[in-house]
Order: C-alpha cells, then structure tokens, then sequence
C-alpha cells in the first residue's frame, strides 16, 4: 500500500469502481487508492477459468466464492438471496455478461430528477462511446473503437437462437440488430462484454489494462471496508479491515462504488441515513440523511422453460441467445418488457456447467418498468449483520399484469411454428394457467426471481429534496469528501440491463472528480 495518503480513496473495485479509479489516475498527480473486498489477482490469467467463461453465471451458483449473498425478500412472503460480486471487477465479474445501454427514456427521466442536464442522453454519449470498443460497428457517431470495454454481439447461429428470431418474425416483432443504438425495441443479439467465449471485466479491461504499473493507483484486495470516517461534517477516510484487525485508513475524499446494496449498508454503518431507523439499530447518527435506503428499484423477472425436441450444438461461447424487447400495455415505447434466451440450461446456470445433457433451455422474463418501492433498512451495528431488504415486488395490480404480459410474451414465442419446429412446448404454465389471470399470478408468485438490477438506494437530486441523498456528481448532501458512484445513485433502474450504466457512472463521476480539482 501506497505510504502518501491518497487525493481519493475509491470502495470496491467492480463496474464503477475500476472505471472511476483508472480514469482518476490518468492525472499522475492524483494519487489513488482502490481498496476491494475480494481478492485482486494481479493478471488477467490469475482469476480461475470459471470466471472469465462466458457460457456460466457465477453468480447464479449458490455458494461461489467470488460472491456476497444479501438475504433479501422480493415479497414479504417470498425470500431470495441476491448475488453481488466480491472480486476484482466486481458484479461484472459474476454476472451473465449483457453490456446494453440504458435508453434515452432513462437519461431523460435521470437528468430531470437530478436537475442537472449532465445526464441526458446527448451529454453521456461520449463517455458511452470512449467506454467501449464496439467489435461489430467500429468508430461511428454512436460507438466508439478505443475504449477499454470490448463490445460483440453473439451470432445468432445457435439453432435454438435461430428458431427465436424467427418466432420474433412471424409474431410481427421489429428487428433490432443494434440494441446499443436507441432504435425501436425489438429482436436482435445482446450486446456483451464477452469476446471468443471469455467475459472482460472491468476489473481486466481498466486496472489490468492501461492502469496497470501506474505509480500513483493501488489496488488492495481482501481488504473490507467497516465505516467512513467523519469529522466535522467531512469525510477524511475509511475503516478497514486488515489481518482480522480494524485499521483506519486517510483520504482527501471518498468515493463508495461498493454497490447498491452495499453502499447504503455502508452508509448506515457509518451513522449517514435515516435518524430513527439508525438509532434503533445501535448506530450513532452522524449526519441524518432519510432518503439512504429508503427505497430502491429492480426488475422482477421468472423463468420459463422449454423441451428442445432434439440435442443442439452449436453454442458460440456466450449462454446468451437472442433478445425480444417489447413495451407492455400502456407501457414505454421503448419496451418495458424484456425476454432473454439461454442457451444453456438453467441446471448448468446453477451448477456451473456449460451444458446438461436432455435438460429444458429456458427464457428469463422481466419488467423493466422504471418504479421504485421497498428500501434497504440496517438493523445493527454488527457490519456482519446484513440489512433487510425489501424489494417490493407485484404490490400493484399493474406490477402483476405487467408480469403476466411478459410471461405470456414469452408463451406466445415457444407456440409459434418458427419456434415449434425445435421445440415441443413450454413445461409449464399450463394453458389453462395462461388463459387464468388468478392461476397466473399464483404461478408466478411461486417462482418469482429478480433480474438483480438494483438501483435507487442513494439516489441523486438537488440539495432539498427529501427524496435524494446525493447531487448529480455523486456528493453527498451535508457532507464534504464524500460520494457515491454505482448504481445505488440511480433514481429508477434502467429500462435496460444496468451494467453498462454502473461503468458509465464510474466516468461520468471521474469526470465530475477532475472537473472539482481542476
């Protein structure tokens, strides 16, 4: 570790976090330290294979080792555990590698709560494009060619995949080759992260990247932080702990790009948060802030699977297939529903396995409606605790009908002849469930899921407003030295998968940094 203090000291080093700090550290003036969680290999070759393998999901294997668990309830009768990646790169280390950008819905609904223009669509698309190397489109007005992120689009080859695009056809659905383009929503290949078979993180693409040897940037795996330190209405550093002991460690500023579940954990610890709700937990109040975990924002989402008529070949290296998005009744235009294919089984998904011979394919259906609920409240001082988390899902008789639209999109797909001629059916809802809007719901009460978009939990707008903890640069109101920058900022997740977002925070703030400093 660095023996100067650090101008900036950066918690977690995963989608935000790897972008922030290697863009701050640009300026080799700045001194920058990343303190993560999880270990921090120090090569691309030193994280374990399954990681970096873009057919599995290790955060959808109970128990991974390169994951946190959060106990969480998506209803209060209906309890889940949401996975978050506790390793260098973070969740994109874990997740199922889908790098598609949020609409221009999103940036507008962003900007306008946050009252700052720096969030409308026109104003990040340069960051959009100087994150990334788009594989397929190259340098254009829209994507960039020399970022750190790679960017491909699987083939459609997979028959499977095929079969889907078809069905998307014959059902009168727009195609949409380009889902990183802000054009109708319709079918088309997911954008990834992911290039011959092997998901880039950002842990790989920014700190093991250009980053790497930078005399003023350190990155300190294995290294959880307990509590923000502050003083007289700043923060001037962090505690960790090291060696199973608690060390304090000074910065000039600090920015938490822990996560949406962990930033506010953290906060709370810290004694930043609701008044009440910290005092009944044991927690001295340091600055009382309501809007920290008052409430957040996902997408719910349930699993569908289908019998595949005959084995399939022909994976590309990628589980994703194709993707359908589509707006619900009354919903936005630009598609609040979506519909994602896996080409590998949900079987091997959980247990970390490429294929499972004779096992069902299935389809993720989800509502990416911008709505917020529930909250995330910390119950003790104990850091080991884990908060309660309520996500609030299918609390209004639209939640549910929006759910039912997306299961019986998904239905309508498996009974088309395109899709029927790989295919012998859905294994379940039954017809007589699909046609039932009460044995619909039933159903997908008992297998309800959650896309683990978690956004909204420290959410940004103007000094005064009750309903925001920071400002459009991340800082946090009545606090000095102190910001966020993840996901947690968000005021609703994205109509779209957030993890192309959590990296384009991570520039705008380092942006916002510079611009402070300058």
């Amino acid at each position: 570790m660095s023996a100067r203090r650090p101008d900036v000291l950066v918690v977690g080093a995963g989608g935000s976090g790897a972008a922030l700090a290697a863009r701050l550290s640009e300026d080799p003036d700045r001194e920058v330290l990343v303190v993560e969680a999880g270990p921090v290999p120090q090569a691309p070759d030193g994280f374990p294979a399954d990681l970096l393998d873009a057919r599995l999901i290790p955060g959808a294997q109970p128990g991974h080792a390169a994951v946190r668990t959060f106990p969480v309830h998506l209803t209060p009768r209906s309890r889940y555990l949401a996975a978050r990646g506790r390793v260098l790169g973070g969740s994109t280390t874990v997740n199922g590698g889908y790098f598609i950008r949020a609409r221009r819905a999103d940036f507008d609904l962003w900007s306008a709560r946050a009252g700052d223009a720096r969030w409308s669509y026109e104003r990040v698309l340069p960051f959009l494009r100087a994150l990334e190397t788009d594989l397929d489109h190259g340098a254009t007005p829209l994507h960039g060619d020399r970022g750190p992120i790679p960017v491909r689009r699987p083939g459609l080859g997979h028959p499977a995949a095929a079969a889907f695009q078809a069905a998307a056809r014959e059902l009168g659905h727009p195609a949409e080759p380009d889902k990183n383009a802000q054009g109708a929503p319709g079918f088309g290949a997911p954008p990834s992260n992911a290039v011959d078979g092997r998901r880039i993180n950002t842990g790989i693409a920014y700190l093991l990247g250009a980053a790497a040897g930078r005399p003023n940037l350190t990155v300190v795996g294995d290294c959880p932080v307990r509590s923000v330190v502050v003083g007289r209405g700043r923060a001037t550093g962090v505690v960790v702990e090291r060696d199973r002991r608690p060390a304090v460690l000074a910065a000039g500023e600090v920015v938490l790009c822990a996560g949406s579940l962990a930033s506010p954990h953290l906060l709370h610890l810290s004694g930043i948060g609701p008044a009440g709700d910290l005092a009944r937990g044991g927690i001295p109040v340091v600055h009382d802030l309501p809007a920290v975990g008052a409430a957040l924002s996902d997408h719910p989402q349930v699993v569908l699977e289908w019998t595949p008529r005959r084995p399939m070949d022909g994976l590309s290296g990628s589980w994703l297939g194709g993707a359908l998005h589509l707006p619900s009744s009354g919903g936005d235009p630009a598609g609040d529903l979506e519909i994602l294919q896996s080409l590998v089984p949900m079987a091997g998904l959980v247990g970390g396995l490429p294929a499972v011979p004779g096992a069902p394919l299935a389809f993720l259906a989800s509502v990416h409606a911008p709505r917020t609920a529930g909250g995330l409240r910390t119950v003790s001082a104990d850091p080991e605790v884990p908060p309660h988390v309520d996500y609030g899902y299918l609390e209004t008789g639209a939640d549910r009908r929006r759910l039912r639209e997306a299961v019986r999109a998904t239905a309508a797909v498996v009974a088309t002849g395109a899709f029927g001629e790989v295919s012998r059916g859905l294994v379940e809802p039954s017809a007589g469930t699909l046609d039932d809007d009460g044995l619909l719901d039933r159903w997908v009460r008992a297998r309800l899921g959650t896309a683990q978009h978690t956004c909204g939990t420290v959410p940004m707008g103007p000094a005064g407003d009750p309903a925001a903890a920071v400002d459009a640069q991340g800082r946090v109101h009545g606090l000095a030295g102190l910001r966020v920058a993840d996901t947690s900022i968000l005021p609703v997740a994205p109509l779209r998968g957030p993890a192309a977002t959590a990296v384009l925070i991570g520039e705008v703030i380092a942006d916002a940094i510079r611009r402070d400093s300058g």
